[in-house]
């Protein structure tokens, strides 16, 4: 077993990774074949994925600083005769919600630039004096300077809910993002990352000449880490830990890559605190996701396994955000399969692991009930009464659940498809509690409301929305459209459940269970 060595938690600098000695998943190769292949990239991916620190790499290979790449895979690669300069423009810091607070932001990056070469430009503009510092370094140096650009998108998303001064600073960037093109002649590479992929006419069109990486299959790990990492770099962190929980817990991302990935940030989290939490999730709370998912009446039932075109995912601009590119390019869902299509790739999405499908599940039913629901995460009485088939407790509280919901919630909320709402909050719940739900699982008999397998057995719910009665209608339909066959191949016991709500009293009146037939 190897030595174990300092974890490089929240270190975003290459240098200091290096010479710390801290553990390291090598991913100079990729670096390498970029630099070998072409010359203006865009990468998107998540937060807290490790883009930062993949830049500043680029940055001490382009400065030549070899030694600290001994070792790796680049080092008996590259010319290290060669230096270039480099700029590296970062929005990480700060804030952009106000009217002029990107231009002073640059302004002070720009002032940086100069006064390391100790000359400024005269320029009025903030792309004049990118392009004259473009090519002064040429001109200095003898050799073409990289640009490299960190949360190039923060500016815009700071101020999504500012629209105006969203426009402004998406199109004060997109004159200073398209210096690079414009200046080509001086800059020998460039390297673009962010959360969002902002449609490339909005941001990008004085600079068309990128070559997006977000979804290309040999770059699917560029960012984040693989099982071989885990058992091959962190192999002495691993001892102890539930080799199979972690995989559950955070693996999982997919960009069509032939390896899923995990995040670093939750790995190297869970090898400091040896415990297994929601650590990515719980450092920025999807305040701005759950309110558009709430405005615009998206079931969270509909978002596991839904079908999205390639176009979609890259369909982002201030005033169009449609729901599954904001979920999938912040990291919320992720890529569960690519379906063939002659006309347009598609592809299905899912939650990448069980960290964010409970997590975000639990925001979601917080922002759809009030406070009340806390009571019945924190109890742990559905998993409690689930495993002993207790059914007629759990439909007392799953009754007390919803009568804790305000008449005046519902009337607020101008919810039109009770049925779809019941069904939602239903599904969210159990989801929430970290069960393993499936909703719509589609078979030759049509489509199942949910499908929930725990403890070694099937439950198979219907929804039904009934005016006076309840009526057994949705327990019939369980009965005879036959939606268990789909599951006597597991060999355990299944049981169909039929609940019903009513429209009037907005609470159960039907939780009707029984055996699957033979």
């Amino acid at each position: 077993m190897a030595a174990k060595r300092k974890l490089p938690t929240g270190i975003q600098t290459f240098r200091t990774l290096r010479e710390e000695g801290c553990y390291y998943v090598d991913k100079t190769g990729y670096a390498l074949r970029l630099a070998q292949d072409g010359a203006h990239y865009f990468l998107s991916r998540p937060r807290r994925f490790g883009k930062s620190l993949f830049l500043d790499t680029l940055k001490e290979l382009f400065e030549g600083s070899e030694e600290l790449f001994r070792g790796l895979a680049v080092h008996q690669h590259w010319d290290w005769s060669v230096r270039h300069p480099v700029l590296r423009f970062s929005f990480a810091g700060g804030s952009y919600k106000a009217a002029g607070a990107l231009e002073r932001n640059l302004d002070e990056q720009l002032q940086g630039f100069e006064r390391h070469i100790d000359a400024t430009s005269g320029a009025s503009t903030q792309s004049g004096r990118f392009r004259w510092l473009l090519r002064e370094l040429h001109e200095r140096t003898s050799q073409r300077a990289i640009v490299l650009v960190d949360e190039y998108d923060k500016p815009i998303l700071d101020a999504i809910d500012a629209p105006e001064v969203a426009e402004d600073n998406r199109d004060l960037l997109r004159s200073f993002y398209g210096t690079v093109k414009d200046a080509d002649a001086h800059v020998r590479f460039s390297f673009f990352t962010g959360v969002s992929k902002f449609s490339k006419v909005s941001v990008f069109s004085d600079l068309n000449n990128l070559t997006d990486l977000t979804l290309h299959p040999r770059y699917s790990s560029i960012c984040g880490y693989t099982d071989a990492d885990l058992d091959g770099v962190f192999a002495p962190e691993i001892e102890g830990l539930d080799r199979q929980a972690i995989r559950r817990w955070y693996n999982g991302y997919c960009w069509l890559g032939d390896e899923k990935v995990y995040n670093p940030f939750d790995v190297l989290l869970l090898f400091e605190q040896r415990r297994f939490r929601a650590h990515w999730f719980e450092t920025g709370t999807p305040a701005f996701l759950i309110e558009k998912l709430l405005e615009r009446g998206v079931s969270a039932a509909s978002l596991d396994g839904m079908i999205v075109t390639d176009s979609l995912l890259s369909t982002f601009d201030v005033h169009r955000m449609p729901t599954a590119t904001l979920l999938f390019q912040t990291g919320y869902l992720t890529i569960a399969e690519a379906i063939d299509d002659d006309d347009e790739p598609r592809y299905r999405l899912t939650y990448p692991n069980h960290e964010v499908r409970q997590s975000f599940n639990r925001s979601l039913l917080q922002a759809m009930t009030p406070e009340t629901t806390d009571r019945l995460m924190q109890s742990g009485d559905l998993r409690r009464l689930l495993q002993g088939n207790d059914f007629q407790s759990l439909r007392t509280l799953l009754e007390s659940f919803f009568s804790s919901i305000p008449y005046n919630w519902h009337v607020n909320n101008n919810i039109a498809d009770y049925e779809g709402y019941y069904a939602s909050l239903f599904y969210t719940c159990f989801m929430a509690s970290g069960l393993d739900v499936r909703t719509e699982d589609a078979s030759a008999s049509g489509r199942l409301d949910m499908a929930l397998l725990f403890n070694s057995h099937v439950y198979l719910f219907e929804f039904k929305v009934q005016k006076g009665k309840a009526q057994g209608a949705a327990l019939a339909q369980l009965r005879d459209r036959g939606y268990h066959q789909k599951y006597r191949h597991l060999n355990q016991p299944i049981y169909l459940i039929g609940v019903e709500f009513s429209a009037e009293s907005r609470n159960l009146i039907g939780f009707d269970v029984e055996h699957a037939p033979a």
